[in-house]
């Protein structure tokens, strides 16, 4: 990838993560982008202006009043001079000033002003981004074009674990890249939720109930839908496949919480749910390890329903997606069963495949779908997960639009 020639206009808003820009904007000089920052009040609380002008050999911008400024270039030039506004770190508090269009700093006002494309890196504590008007916000800005990277899931500075980590430098290069070719992206200004992977419901805290699955497939749907331009969230069961590039990935345990996962997650355009779920849960799992006893019969394990992640959110309602897709993973009977599932959980499509030993699909790289809607059956050869993954994001596509 090449950025040389491409210019873009980097603000800097106050949060620890903002460590990470002087990184970030080494990667993009590295690649040829000329860039120029503005930097908050309480962004240079973390980089000083110095530090930002010598990596990006340009001036630092922080002042909304400055007349040499203004003389010089304007908010109004400096907003439109750019090929592409990237915030990073992306703070609550300015992802909210950009919701509702204030403008009471250069920041602020640079980003209302602007009419070029703007990619946000969210960074915040975890209960910040998942509090109701941090998504609310976050709906709105998509749904007027605005894209967004992340935030990565992991432990952060204020000692607590999950959704609010920014993205990386060179994943964050990777979707500027992205959004600087010209290819179109018929995604932009989508949510779309994947789920992936197995579920592991515990037995006791060292043992659990699992399946097969690699989660190559939820993961090459999600980094598909990803580079058409979505706004992903991938909630994943516990697999071994890296993380796809731009997308928010949300990392759970059991059934149950993977249902929590995707109704936090909400609104969204478009469902697909590729996660192969355990159909049953131990029911009062062992709080300790289960002893062998000598001579002693095996225990007794009382199973109990799952709770249904598919029907629940395909079931008619407001916060329903457009377009909900379900996985029906069979060893027999496979279409009488999809065209079964379809109906019986409200979906609008279902990928069907075999996944019968002899086939090796499930946890291998390939694979072989048929597309059950209500219009018909659509039969696909054996194909790569990952060419599996663009085809249907593809048809999501049209479908969307």
């Amino acid at each position: 990838m090449t950025l040389v020639g491409k210019r873009v206009l980097l603000i800097v808003s106050g949060g620890i993560a903002a460590i990470k820009v002087p990184e970030l904007i080494r990667l993009l000089r590295k690649q040829g982008a000329g860039v120029t920052c503005v930097l908050t009040d309480n962004g240079a609380q973390f980089v000083t202006p110095l530090s930002l002008q010598a990596l990006s050999e340009s001036k630092v911008y922080a002042d909304l009043f400055s007349l040499t400024d203004e003389s010089e270039m304007g908010h109004i030039q400096l907003s439109r001079s750019a090929d592409l506004l990237v915030v990073a770190p992306a703070t609550a508090n300015i992802l909210a000033k950009m919701a509702v269009g204030l403008a009471d700093d250069l920041a602020s006002t640079v980003l209302l002003a602007t009419d070029k494309p703007v990619l946000v890196a969210p960074a915040m504590n975890v209960r910040m981004w998942l509090h109701p008007a941090t998504q609310a916000n976050m709906t709105t800005l998509t749904a007027r074009g605005v894209q967004v990277i992340g935030p990565d899931e992991g432990a952060m500075a204020c000692n607590e674990f999950g959704p609010g980590r920014m993205s990386e430098p060179p994943a964050i290069v990777a979707a500027i890249g992205s959004l600087l070719t010209s290819r179109a992206r018929p995604l932009a200004g989508k949510h779309a939720i994947v789920t992936s992977g197995p579920t592991h419901e515990p037995i006791d805290p060292v043992r659990y109930i699992a399946n097969r699955s690699s989660g190559r497939q939820g993961h090459a749907i999600a980094a598909a839908l990803a580079d058409l331009g979505a706004r992903v969230t991938l909630v994943s069961g516990p697999v071994t496949v890296p993380d796809p590039p731009g997308v928010a990935v949300r990392r759970i345990e059991s059934a149950a919480e993977m249902l929590d996962a995707c109704q936090t997650a909400l609104p969204a355009d478009v469902a697909v749910f590729a996660a192969a779920v355990a159909d049953w849960r131990v029911d009062n799992a062992a709080t300790g390890k289960i002893k062998k006893q000598a001579g002693a019969a095996a225990p007794a394990l009382n199973l109990v329903p799952n709770p249904d992640i598919l029907a629940t959110i395909a079931a008619a309602g407001p916060r329903r997606p457009r377009l909900v897709i379900g996985f029906a993973a069979e060893t027999d009977d496979l279409l009488a069963n999809a065209q079964s599932k379809l109906r019986r959980k409200n979906a609008d499509w279902i990928v069907a495949n075999d996944v019968s030993p002899a086939t090796g699909i499930m946890g291998g790289l390939d694979n072989a779908v048929h597309i059950i809607s209500h219009a018909g059956v659509e039969d696909w050869p054996m194909l790569a997960k990952d060419e599996v993954a663009r085809r249907l994001a593809a048809r999501i596509a049209e479908a969307l639009a």
